[in-house]
């Protein structure tokens, strides 16, 4: 048996780190509880990295004292990016920030910038929205195809008058009734099962489901959530106005900062070491009716060893569950994704839904990982990030849709059969990118339909087939353009399976009753209120379960969920978009609650 992680309460560091700052930042002695505590967080996504945070500042928890655990060589989870201009970049997905996102904006604001140490990570962020030539405002939400006879040759596309949300009197009541509706009378229905088919093709249906991921097999409870969490967004659904961004793409603007701050305090990060189970002070399995969960042992797999961690009193150990990047295929320019088979597997193979499948028999309050992990084909789309080396797309896209790099939101096509939408973000995305490539990022959420210039299903095609389809919606010419650009594809089978229907119970509460030093984060633990697939859910269920273990950060809870509805100018401004069924009264004024409510 071996493990490499070395009990610091002496104040020893792992050689891992990058020094020997603890983390009492605020100047106040440590109390004895937190001055003994050793942290365990398993996974070494963005919510392992804010509890890290929470502990050391909320806490007061030695900074060498906490352990990431990541099985991977890469800190980020899902929140990744990476490559080169020579091989193309490559980002799994796309994040829209919020000013709503009060628990990440709180995180971010201790976090030097990379690029300027004197400002904060939130500093940076609130300067770049500030800038006039980085607002969001999307003049081409939807683009749609003209119709035309076969024998004639197709007319350019066209800009949808998105203004116009397209919703029928009925339509508009569902919507409204749903927002006032019991979750538990909603049960597991979806949202296909609550509206009208005509729903589904009106302008609204296409901007709310390519803005948040939402099939129309999806989660009712999900869906109606988020209709109250992202309210205030509702008369600028179109132009995309209340969404923040980041300097560079989410990897280099939040999970580097982050990391680099906690390797500089002296946090331990170990990698390739994986989590396999628990045991417990009552029993290897903790039954229902016992009074406490305690952890006792921590098993894991370091390389192809396997070890012991202890776990004493005072310490705390949160895991991560599950993961929407699980299993996930990257292509090239030149070779398709390799698709999983649409069955699920009679053995979990990834590490983070390997080892909740292991808690989940320990005890039923750990959640049921099987129903978000056996739906895939429920839960998949492709992504795809384009490198190009020629400035023309970039200029003729720019002459469409009205908008320069990054002041944009998502381009959706309407007529695309994958339902195909792209970002163009503000130049350069990568911090080592060079001034003449340029990046984008698209995705298409129906990955197994044949696509429509290219006769192939999305998932079979190569990154250049999917820019030439690309180029197809367009109507831009295939070469030289395609020739010029570099096409990462990236299927990801399980990338929305938090928005699959479930039942009470499948999601565990962030710290399970009962328990006394274990407590779960990430996508798949029930925050209520609060809306998964963001990064805020994430960062929110850190910060609960740090304060929720922890004594000394017991009055350090996280702030309450946004609720526009509470704010009487937001409701109105919904409610008149809802009875007028458009936008268009309001384009000739600001709305009142536009401008960032920085936090």
């Amino acid at each position: 048996m071996s493990h490499s992680i070395q009990d610091d309460r002496n104040g020893s560091t792992n050689g891992n780190t990058n020094g020997n700052i603890n983390g009492n930042t605020n100047g106040n002695a440590y109390s004895p509880a937190s001055q003994s505590t050793n942290a365990y967080l398993v996974g070494g996504g963005i919510a392992s990295l804010a509890a890290a945070v929470f502990l050391i500042h909320d806490a007061h928890v030695p900074a060498s004292q906490i352990h990431i655990l990541e099985s991977s060589k890469l800190m980020g989870g899902s929140m990744d990016g990476g490559g080169s201009p020579s091989t193309g970049y490559i980002l799994r997905g796309g994040r829209m920030l919020n000013l709503s996102y009060l628990c990440l904006y709180d995180l971010l604001k201790p976090i030097p910038s990379l690029t300027d140490p004197k400002l904060s990570v939130m500093d940076e962020i609130r300067a770049f929205n500030a800038i006039e030539g980085n607002k969001t405002h999307a003049n081409a939400r939807i683009v749609t195809e003209k119709t035309h006879l076969p024998d004639q040759a197709a007319p350019p596309p066209v800009i949808a008058d998105s203004t116009w949300y397209g919703l029928s009197g009925k339509e508009r009541v569902d919507l409204t009734r749903m927002m006032v509706q019991d979750e538990h009378r909603l049960g597991r229905q979806t949202i296909e099962e609550y509206f009208d088919k005509g729903f589904f093709e009106t302008n609204f249906w296409y901007m709310w489901a390519t803005m948040f991921a939402f099939q129309r097999w999806h989660s009712a409870v999900e869906f109606r959530r988020y209709l109250h969490r992202f309210i205030q967004e509702l008369p600028r659904l179109h132009t995309l106005e209340g969404v923040d961004r980041t300097p560079y793409n989410q990897y280099d603007s939040i999970i580097k900062p982050i990391a680099t701050y906690l390797r500089n305090q002296g946090v331990n990060f170990q990698y390739d070491t994986t989590v396999r189970s628990l045991s417990y002070a009552n029993a290897k399995s903790p039954s229902l009716s016992a009074a406490k969960i305690t952890v006792e042992e921590i098993h894991i797999l370091e390389g192809n060893i396997t070890g012991v961690i202890n776990v004493h009193e005072n310490d705390v150990v949160l895991i991560t569950l599950g993961s929407m990047t699980s299993s996930s295929s990257i292509g090239s320019n030149t070779t398709a994704p390799a698709v999983p088979s649409p069955h699920p597997l009679p053995k979990f193979t990834d590490p983070s839904w390997a080892l909740w499948d292991s808690l989940s028999n320990d005890n039923t309050l750990f959640g049921n990982p099987h129903n978000f992990s056996s739906r895939a084909p429920e839960s998949n789309w492709e992504s795809f990030t384009v490198t190009l080396k020629s400035p023309e797309f970039f200029s003729h896209l720019s002459e469409m849709t009205n908008n320069l790099p990054g002041t944009g939101a998502l381009v959706t096509f309407k007529d695309s059969s994958w339902l195909m939408s792209i970002v163009v973000p503000h130049q350069p995305h990568f911090i080592d990118q060079p001034e003449d490539v340029q990046v984008f990022w698209g995705y298409g959420l129906f990955p197994a339909r044949e696509g429509d210039f290219v006769k192939k299903p999305m998932a079979a095609c190569t990154g250049e087939e999917i820019f030439t389809e690309l180029l197809g919606h367009l109507h831009f010419p295939v070469h030289p353009t395609v020739e010029d650009a570099t096409t990462i594809p990236c299927f990801m089978p399980y990338i929305t399976s938090q928005f699959l229907t479930r039942s009470p119970g499948d999601r565990p509460h962030v710290i399970p009753e009962g328990s006394t030093n274990l407590a779960f984060m990430g996508q798949f633990v029930e925050i209520p209120d609060d809306v998964v697939f963001t990064v805020e859910y994430s960062v929110r269920g850190a910060k609960m379960a740090v304060s929720g273990l922890m004594e000394e950060a017991k009055n350090k809870k996280p702030k309450p969920v946004f609720k526009g509805e509470r704010n009487p100018k937001v409701l109105a401004k919904a409610l008149e978009v809802m009875v007028e069924d458009g936008v268009d009264q309001f384009k000739a004024r600001a709305m009142p609650f536009a401008p960032h409510a920085w936090v």
